[in-house]
């Protein structure tokens, strides 16, 4: 069934996109200040991570466009009173965000997937591999806000939040573990007018 609802989604994006005004494409980059959130989370505190990648920007009007990306997120969290424990999860995520353009500034929100591809947990200099524990793709969404010049450079703050538990062995349905993640970026948009 999800399958069939992404599958969905990206045929509506990709129509949508198709009957788009103005096409632009760009680079962004900056850092995640993440941490992992459930109801016993008091160990938990945020760790900073990198985030990079690239993004079509689709017009739909002056007002509206449709922006997919594709984005290297490094999440994760350290434990309270070790600072040297640390989790370490890394992810391709794909948000499709639906973006508000108001002079310059600009409103986003949507949906996103974040593929796994590294899970460790690292003390000092000792690391060791957990990606069996958590689960391979992470459901969430992002909203943010931000200023993009007319000429291409932008800057923007957004909260990525997930909505699946992460964890593969999690029994107790009342005590997800999620990620959660403040993005503070810059990037530049080529093309269009």
């Amino acid at each position: 069934m999800k399958k069939v609802i992404l599958s969905l989604g990206l045929l509506a994006g990709v129509a949508t996109a198709a009957q788009a005004q103005e096409v632009r494409f760009g680079l962004k980059g900056g850092v995640n200040y993440s941490t992992i959130t459930s109801k016993d989370d008091s160990d938990a505190e945020s760790k900073i991570g990198l985030l990079g990648g690239v993004f079509a920007n689709f017009g739909l009007s002056d007002l509206i466009s449709i922006q997919p990306e594709v984005l290297y997120s490094q999440k994760g969290a350290q434990m309270k009173d070790m600072s040297d424990v640390k989790v370490k999860l890394n992810y391709i995520d794909v948000p499709v965000l639906v973006k508000v353009n108001a002079g310059g500034l600009f409103f986003e929100g949507g949906p996103q997937v974040g593929f796994l591809t590294t899970a460790k947990v690292t003390n000092g200099s000792q690391s060791e591999d957990f990606k069996e524990n958590v689960k391979s793709v992470d459901f969430g969404y992002a909203v943010g806000l931000g200023y993009q010049a007319e000429s291409g450079p932008m800057i923007g703050l957004r909260y990525n939040g997930g909505i699946s538990d992460i964890n593969k062995n999690n029994n107790n349905d009342s005590d997800k573990s999620r990620n959660s993640a403040f993005q503070l970026y810059v990037g530049f948009a080529f093309g269009g007018k």
